[in-house]
């Protein structure tokens, strides 16, 4: 097959980008694609570079044991905090970003409001059972000194879900700017203030458990800071929220909640699916064996945001378009993210031990292996979330919700047989490969089965 004529399209394809950049030129779809990416990039970074160094700073100072404990900790509250979302954000986006398109202000404010009342009943549900269940959690379950900091989890339930919602906002009416200022703000306030309470904490000799819901506590702090920013910046540049509010059809609530239910199960079991690892280690290995993942997950994670950050700020773009234009961005998105991913990849395997070492220290060494099986994932997940991304705004979430669940109780299946399996042949080490494993083959899965659905609604129409 001669492929002469895509590499040509292709090439003038990045070229007219680079023009457009040179000459600061934002004009049109392919312009305001660019302007959100910059600004979902610069915010991404900003994420994931001041994750990666305030994750370092504080691994080194905690050490693999209390770390574990924080890892563990953060992961299940990261858990509850996804029940108060249930695809609330995704129905925001793609309902919202349609009808602002369409310059009907106050039906978008109508959404919003709808879609607040529900995230607010959610966080306080989600809250309530993170109260009743962290006794059970931390002391049945992980048989860890977790308990004081779940209860902490549920003041940091509502802070960071509103933070959340409110970004949405700031994207639904195509504004990347401000969250990526809030992003800012937040990782300042984080640095400044989380190492200087864990020296006071470890001065003090607090116990373990006593310190980690400090560093919970001063957390929630930081997060409440940049809730308090936004909330004060969408009065004054989000004009929509200024309209009156027009109520929803009976029709329109009905579609809405036929558009969220499918996504409330994708959810659900993306919960699962995202945290199951770190979860079902919590219950088999010591605190420092799930400190070794997390520092190798952190790492990767840092690299797959740099490059997956086209996924979400092209949403808005995926749901106005259709035909043969929605397709030609889609394919052009997903090309170029397979490019920088397979060579993402390659690289984090290279200079896995090197990172590892000049990051964490030598108490973390043991995290190399782990690092070099999770460079698969550098290549994995981008391309994953452009899938997502397209059949989200494109309303296919029933085939969303499949995929997903059925990827989720795979991994959770994966998962149990790896880490046993694992544990008996390796040691807690060996439970560890044995999630890494089960991540892996979960992740290729689903990433196989939104390309095969997507084929398969290609050839139809």
């Amino acid at each position: 097959m001669d492929f002469s004529g895509e590499i040509r399209e292709e090439e003038s394809f990045l070229k007219n980008i680079l023009v457009k950049f040179r000459k600061k030129d934002f004009s049109g779809t392919t312009g305001q694609a660019m302007k959100n990416s910059s600004y979902q990039l610069a915010q991404n970074l900003i994420f994931k570079f001041g994750s990666l160094l305030f994750t370092i700073v504080i691994a080194r100072m905690l050490l693999p044991e209390r770390m574990g404990l924080y890892n563990l900790a953060l992961a299940t509250i990261i858990l509850f905090v996804s029940f108060s979302d249930l695809g609330i954000s995704s129905a925001l986006i793609t309902y919202c970003s349609k009808l602002l398109g369409r310059g009907d202000l106050s039906k978008a404010k109508g959404y919003v409001k709808k879609l607040f009342k529900w995230k607010l009943i959610l966080i306080l549900c989600a809250s309530i059972i993170l109260l009743i269940s962290a006794y059970f959690i931390a002391e049945f379950y992980y048989q860890k000194p977790i308990f004081y900091a779940l209860l902490v989890g549920a003041i940091y339930l509502p802070v960071i879900s509103l933070i959340g919602f409110l970004e949405q906002i700031f994207k639904t009416n195509e504004n990347f700017k401000t969250p990526m200022q809030k992003e800012i703000l937040f990782q300042i306030i984080r640095f400044i203030f989380v190492p200087l309470g864990i020296f006071l904490f470890l001065e003090a000799n607090f116990s373990n458990q006593g310190i980690v819901s400090g560093v919970l506590l001063t957390l929630v702090f930081s997060y409440l800071v940049a809730l308090i920013f936004l909330a004060l910046n969408a009065k004054k540049k989000i004009k929509f929220l200024q309209e009156s509010p027009k109520k929803l059809e009976k029709k329109e609530v009905k579609d809405l909640k036929k558009f969220i239910y499918p996504l409330s199960a994708t959810a659900m079991a993306g919960m699962f699916f995202g945290y199951i690892d770190p979860l079902m280690l919590g219950h088999f290995v010591s605190s420092q064996y799930i400190a070794y993942y997390g520092a190798a997950f952190s790492l990767v994670g840092g690299v797959i945001a740099i490059i997956g950050f086209m996924s979400l700020s092209l949403m808005p773009i995926f749901a106005r378009k259709s035909g043969k234009e929605l397709e030609s961005i889609f394919r052009k998105t997903r090309e170029l993210t397979i490019l920088i991913s397979l060579i993402a990849g390659i690289f984090t395997y290279i200079i896995s031990y090197f990172v590892v070492k000049l990051a964490y220290g030598t108490e973390y060494l043991l995290a190399v292996p782990i690092l070099r099986w999770f460079s698969l994932l550098v290549i994995i997940l981008p391309i994953l979330g452009i899938y997502v991304s397209y059949y989200v705004a494109q309303k296919k979430t029933k085939e969303l919700a499949w995929l997903i669940l059925g990827s989720a109780i795979l991994n959770i299946v994966f998962n149990f047989f790896g880490i046993n399996y694992g544990l008996s042949v390796g040691g807690e080490m060996g439970a560890v490969f044995g999630a890494v494993g089960a991540t892996l083959l979960s992740r290729g899965l689903y990433l196989m089965g939104l390309v095969s659905f997507r084929k398969k609604k290609l050839i139809k129409s």
